[in-house]
């Protein structure tokens, strides 16, 4: 099992979320990530919580199938291992302040010259260009630029930020779609690529629906609750059992399924619910009516009557019910790690399957510096050469 990507080697000087994610997806799929550090504490993540035997669950989440190395990029000889090492690589990640990178001579313009073929992409909170490109951005103050947050919550509350990290990990997925587009590109004879991509610009582009409607119509969306912009129902109800149940059933046959289960068939000439449209526009009238009904089922059984008439539902699960569930225990998504510190280690696999030569696991998370030297040796150091680098702290053995 090798991989796509088996035989492209990717630099990551990435810290956190959005870099590392990346990172690991490519190396998920056969690429020799090589995740540059810096000396000390490495990756912030590798202090975060929770931790087992002294190595964090968090950083272990993002980081595995890769290769440690720690550089200090701010010596000459550390910034020269580095361009050494982008001379045979296909891919550079980054995801530093804009300017960080270019002030120590590694910007996009120096590791291309060394490399035209390389695909350079950096991620950020604004870009690299605008009058913000420099200031700092952090997945919540990101979520609240693009809008994101004001669109979340109770119409007559305050905004309400998602439970997981969307601006991090939207910035991720389109920097792999970059990355991924690049090497294809190089492959094919292309030349390299300097690829910028915004975690700010990430979630406005993933609305879809909301900047839709204000591009079409100049009106600012709300936020609606649980309620759907242009479906309905299309939300969440409380059960008899205190739990909610996630249900959509805007079409007109899933629509006269979901009322006869509830026994409001009679309600299915009413031309308040006649139709798709007339259906959202007397929405409020439509939820008053089943959401008493429903509060008298317990989910799990109401998702049963649902689901057996193709009608979409399903109950709000904690991550308890949603590792337990026959689905995801049937699919392997849970795998264990052999980590040489933490033990057996509990992980998800990747979500994309393949027939062959798909993502894999290959090796945990890297102990911080681990693969140094042997990254050096294969550049071609000597062992006395890298004893002098480590004891003039250009590198961390």
């Amino acid at each position: 099992m090798t991989g796509p990507l088996y035989g492209l080697k990717i630099l990551e000087v990435g810290n956190l979320i959005a870099g590392p994610f990346c990172g690991m997806l490519l190396a998920d799929m056969g690429a020799d990530v090589i995740k540059v550090e810096r000396p000390g504490a490495g990756d912030m993540t590798r202090g975060m919580p929770p931790f087992v035997n002294g190595e964090s669950a968090s950083f272990a989440a993002l980081n595995r199938n890769k290769r440690s190395m720690v550089v200090d990029l701010k010596q000459s000889e550390g910034r020269n291992i580095l361009l050494k090492l982008a001379e045979t690589s296909a891919g550079f990640l980054e995801n530093n302040r804009p300017g960080a990178l270019k002030s120590l001579g590694l910007g996009a313009e120096h590791v291309r010259k060394v490399n035209p073929n390389i695909v350079y992409t950096s991620v950020s909170g604004f870009g690299q260009t605008g009058p913000k490109s420099r200031r700092s951005g952090v997945n919540l103050t990101m979520e609240a630029f693009s809008g994101a947050l004001y669109v979340t919550g109770d119409p007559d509350g305050m905004p309400m930020r998602p439970g997981i990290q969307t601006a991090d990990m939207f910035g991720a997925l389109f920097a792999t779609y970059a990355m991924l587009s690049g090497l294809i590109g190089s492959l094919n004879n292309k030349g390299g690529r300097t690829v910028d991509v915004a975690l700010a610009e990430a979630s406005i582009a993933v609305a879809a629906w909301e900047t839709a409607g204000f591009l079409a119509t100049g009106k600012v969306p709300k936020r609606l609750g649980h309620k759907h912009r242009t479906n309905a129902p299309y939300q969440l109800f409380e059960t008899a059992d205190g739990r909610h149940i996630a249900v959509t059933a805007a079409r007109d046959g899933f629509f006269a399924d979901f009322m006869k289960v509830l026994g409001l068939e009679h309600h299915l000439e009413d031309s308040r619910f006649s139709s798709y449209l007339a259906r959202k526009q007397n929405e409020n009238d439509l939820i008053a009516l089943v959401a008493p009904i429903i509060l008298t089922w317990k989910a799990e059984e109401l998702e049963d009557a649902w689901a057996s008439r193709g009608i979409p539902c399903s109950p709000v699960n904690n991550y308890d019910q949603v590792f337990s569930d026959p689905q995801i225990v049937a699919r392997d998504m849970v795998v264990e790690v052999d980590h040489p510190v933490a033990g057996k280690q509990k992980s998800l696999r990747n979500p994309v399957l393949m027939d062959c030569d798909g993502p894999s696991i290959s090796r945990p998370a890297p102990l911080l510096g681990e693969h140094t030297g042997q990254i050096l040796v294969d550049l071609g150091y000597s062992q006395e050469s890298i004893d002098d680098l480590a004891r003039s702290g250009v590198v961390t053995l």
